[in-house]
């Protein structure tokens, strides 16, 4: 019988602010690395149990930073991310929470981009998914209740990433009942939070992306 640890942390090659927001999303997570998302590590307090990739974008100077973290190296032609890779380590040691760390911006928009749709498929499947760069976060939204506590005055967008039906958005200084966003619509972004924000959502997928620091629309 596998053990199971709930949350596992997937340490990714994008920006990462490491606000105390972030460092309290992490207590009690394990931690694999990907790659470069290594250098992440370090700044977070973290020590990864597992270091996977084809390390094209891992240095001399970070590797002789982790000498006693297993690594392992797979081939640059591979048909998954290293991203990916890591992901499925850690649901085979038995996650039910992922937190993608770096996994929005960075230089890499299509990465960023893959993020977002690999995170909604978890979703899908069941997996509790929070992705951030400490100070935006990504979560997805699917035909349910999901409430996210987000700071009074800070920024929030509902992304579809299909057409929703019965959007109903409450705490928010623009709230929405029984709404139906057509797909690609930018109608829900630019909110504000009043505090903690509920979502209710009957039909359709979408990705809720917070800005818990900036209070640039209160």
């Amino acid at each position: 019988m596998r053990m199971i640890h709930s949350t596992y942390t997937i340490l990714l090659g994008g920006d990462v602010r490491p606000t105390e927001r972030l460092r309290q999303a992490l207590q009690g997570s394990r931690f694999i690395a990907a790659d470069s998302g290594m250098r992440h590590a370090e700044v977070l307090g973290a020590e990864p149990e597992l270091w996977v990739g084809d390390f094209d974008s891992t240095d001399a100077a970070l590797a002789s930073r982790w000498p006693n973290v297993e690594q392992r190296t797979y081939p640059p032609a591979k048909n998954e991310t290293d991203g990916e890779i890591a992901t499925a380590e850690a649901i085979e040691q038995g996650a039910s929470r992922l937190i993608f760390v770096g996994a929005l911006g960075g230089e890499r928009s299509d990465h960023a981009l893959q993020h977002l749709f690999h995170a909604m498929s978890l979703a899908e499947h069941g997996f509790d998914i929070l992705l951030t760069s400490g100070e935006e976060e990504a979560t997805p939204l699917l035909p349910g209740s999901r409430t996210i506590d987000l700071p009074k005055g800070s920024l929030f967008s509902v992304i579809g990433f299909s057409a929703l039906d019965g959007l109903d958005i409450t705490g928010a200084r623009y709230p929405l009942a029984g709404f139906s966003l057509p797909y690609g619509s930018s109608r829900t972004v630019s909110n504000v939070a009043e505090g903690p924000v509920e979502f209710h959502l009957r039909e359709g997928k979408a990705m809720i992306l917070a800005r818990p620091y900036d209070f640039s629309g209160a």
